[in-house]
């Protein structure tokens, strides 16, 4: 691997990082319709100002969100909308994933129940 590769896959260690909490990506998810205030997040997550600030802000130092002041509030969009696709397919693996783990599951099932009937 070249130098560039080890770089993205250090970039991309970081902002799966970012988004390895569940309030992280509840906020990707309250920002695909449009920008919000630190405040509205923080509410939407019912979570303090607090608490709400420090996710937004490892998510913009990994360059998930991007963020501007307008008068004493601070609003953030998403930097590219692509990280919303990109949790939509990592989304898409954990549905197949439940799917199989359910079918093996009723499988297990259906076999306790049949030697139980014996």
């Amino acid at each position: 691997m070249d130098e560039l590769d080890l770089r993205l896959l250090e970039r991309q260690a970081d902002i799966c990082k970012a988004l390895g909490n569940v309030k992280r990506l509840q906020i990707v998810y309250l920002l695909r319709s449009g920008e919000m205030s630190a405040g509205d997040i923080a509410i939407a997550l019912d979570t303090t100002p607090a608490n709400a600030s420090q996710h937004l802000h490892a998510m913009k130092q990994s360059g998930i969100l991007d963020s501007q002041r307008q008068g004493s509030n601070i609003i953030y969009r998403l930097a590219d909308p692509s990280v919303l696709e990109a949790c939509g397919m990592i989304r898409m693996v954990l549905r197949e994933q439940l799917k199989r783990e359910q079918s093996i599951l009723q499988n297990t099932i259906s076999l306790s129940d049949g030697e139980l009937r014996r």
